[in-house]
């Protein structure tokens, strides 16, 4: 029975798993979660995975965290360059695919249920089933795609829209800009609205005043191996927390309302917008009430289009590998098929 190795390759963790085509691209034979910087290279990784069990594998697809190009792909985070065919080679498989981490989210909406989402409450929001739809995902860098109707089902693209240059929505935001051009050659919305952007707009805030930051919570984001996640389980979880961190929360929120409502007029997203990614799952309870709906819909006399459409907050953290799994698996089907 041939097999299919599936991947979400990420700069914090790479996530692994085998699939058949019995079973499907939500139940995979055996699944496996690796710390990304713990291996010099993609092909390390996949190796202990295997030698776990069988190595029936015979075709790859992977969703990787940075451009692909043709066959090879370097991650935007994590110094990696994926060959395909060197993939294929070391794994002695047939044919290694390689796409877009978005991508594979994208690939994998359709594969969850109503419990994977939650739905961010738009009074006009009507879902268009054959619109397009937006995936934005803030995690250890910011990544976009989006998806098109073909007349039969959608086709995704993906893009690098994370690294566009930022722009500032007010004038706090405009001073940080100011302040991170002091830091960067080159400002993008990744370097506020990821992991590391958590962590630059709390330094903003410090550094310029804004907020005072408490010496023993700075001790421990000092030995914070993820301060992102501090300062975020902090604002949202401590009755008593220091000011920073809710101001950085909603700040973050404030430039991620804002680019989405940028991509959903780029593609004209009227099959609606999906936030995927690690960060938001964890303050998902904290999105109502926050900046990100007042910057979303802040678009000028185009604020009524944004009105009407569904906002939903992926909560599945598997949703890419099956996604790369359900390409995976329709790629076999029409290998067998000879196509």
């Amino acid at each position: 029975m041939k097999l299919l190795i599936a991947g979400d390759i990420g700069g914090t963790k790479t996530s692994l798993g085998l699939f058949s085509l019995q079973g499907g691209p939500r139940n995979p034979l055996r699944e496996g979660t690796f710390r990304s910087a713990g291996y010099e290279s993609l092909e390390d990784v996949c190796a202990e995975f295997t030698d776990i069990g069988d190595k029936a594998a015979r075709f790859g697809v992977f969703g990787v965290a940075g451009p692909v190009s043709g066959t090879k792909a370097k991650l935007t985070n994590l110094p990696w360059i994926i060959d395909a065919d060197r993939v294929s080679s070391t794994l002695s498989l047939d044919k290694t695919v390689l796409i877009n981490d978005l991508e594979a989210i994208a690939w994998g909406i359709d594969l969850l249920e109503e419990e994977d989402f939650f739905r961010l409450s738009q009074p006009g929001a009507v879902n268009n089933p054959q619109g397009a739809r937006a995936v934005i995902a803030p995690g250890t860098g910011l990544g976009q795609a989006f998806m098109t109707w073909d007349g039969s089902r959608y086709r995704v693209h993906p893009s690098e829209g994370g690294h566009a240059s930022f722009a500032p929505g007010n004038e706090r935001e405009a001073a940080l800009l100011l302040y991170l051009r002091k830091r960067f050659a080159h400002v993008s919305w990744e370097h506020v609205c990821s992991g590391s952007g958590i962590a630059n707009i709390y330094e903003f805030l410090r550094d310029e005043g804004h907020c005072e930051e408490p010496g023993r919570f700075a001790d421990k984001l000092k030995n914070s191996e993820d301060r992102a996640a501090l300062i975020l389980t902090t604002a949202v979880n401590e009755d008593n927390a220091p000011e920073i961190c809710g101001e950085t929360l909603n700040m973050f929120l404030s430039v991620l309302g804002n680019q989405a409502g940028n991509l959903a007029l780029t593609v004209m997203a009227t099959g609606g917008i999906y936030i995927g990614g690690g960060i938001m799952p964890r303050i998902v309870n904290h999105i109502a009430g926050s900046p990100f709906l007042k910057t979303f819909l802040n678009k000028g006399r185009f604020s009524s289009i944004l009105a009407d459409i569904p906002i939903s907050v992926i909560l599945n953290p598997k949703v890419a590998l099956m996604g790369a799994a359900r390409l995976g698996l329709e790629l076999m089907k029409k290998s067998q098929a000879g196509i």
